[in-house]
């Protein structure tokens, strides 16, 4: 089974020797991961690692809570990175209301400015949110011209109906470790809801580790099987199945997955 993680960071220095790392995906079957960006220089760091690795894609944009030192020409550079063979999509991007000093204002106008990029440049998008539910959903109806070339709510965390909502606009989605508790109910009956053909799988790596190894960090790519086992299972498929159907859904949204 081939099996691939669609967001994680593999930044930060967190994983040791990333030879290693790569070693260890190969022998989990994780055989293609996307390193996401999430400013400037996260995002060069992501191409410098797609062109170590062959299995390893990535995406170039800025995350909504890193725009301390955002500058409007920015957008270039990252346009410029977006041309590379392997990167597969703008992202992270999005809007986030978590920290009380959230400039609102700012993260939608960067967020509206990085869909228009990626319209621009017939790419997907990989989407942020977090305790902005309707202001994200809002912004996306509005805009869905600016989705025709693929969207991903990654990390998914909201309610089965916003997933049906935004299956409408054309959404995939992607459930991590977090999906795979018990506790998880709002995950796990949207993992149920969603069309099976929308259905991805990431790490978030170094974060949200599954339940086989709660607690520890950093969580890796190699989480992948035990995240589609659970979505498996949640689906009532076999693995195999459920494995292939993420594979080709995900080639599907990031069409240079396929170059």
């Amino acid at each position: 089974m081939n099996y691939i993680d669609v967001h994680c960071h593999l930044d930060g220095g967190h994983y040791g020797n990333l030879n290693g790392l790569f070693a260890r995906l190969e022998n989990a079957g994780v055989e293609k991961v996307i390193s996401a960006g999430f400013d400037l220089k996260s995002s060069v760091f992501c191409r410098d690692l797609s062109e170590k690795y062959n299995g390893c894609y990535f995406t170039a944009g800025f995350h909504p809570t890193e725009l301390k030192d955002y500058k409007d020409s920015d957008l270039k550079m990252i346009a410029d990175l977006a041309a590379h063979k392997k990167c597969v999509a703008i992202g992270e991007i999005g809007l986030d209301y978590h920290y009380p000093d959230t400039d609102k204002a700012l993260q939608h106008r960067v967020f509206l400015s990085q869909l228009k990029l990626a319209y621009e440049l017939e790419l997907p998008v990989v989407i942020h949110s977090r305790d902005c539910a309707e202001d994200t959903f809002n912004l996306l109806k509005e805009n869905k011209a600016l989705l025709r070339y693929g969207a991903l709510m990654h990390c998914y965390s909201y309610s089965p109906e916003i997933a049906m909502e935004l299956e409408k606009l054309g959404f995939y989605f992607s459930f991590g470790g977090t999906s795979t508790y018990s506790g998880s109910k709002r995950a796990r009956k949207s993992i149920a809801a969603i069309s099976s053909n929308r259905l991805l799988t990431e790490t978030d790596s170094p974060y949200l580790a599954p339940r086989s190894i709660a607690g520890q960090f950093p969580n890796t790519p190699e989480s992948i099987p035990e995240i589609a086992s659970n979505m498996a299972e949640i689906k009532g498929l076999d693995l195999e199945h459920m494995a292939k159907l993420i594979w080709d859904n995900a080639h599907a949204l990031f069409r240079k997955l396929n170059d």
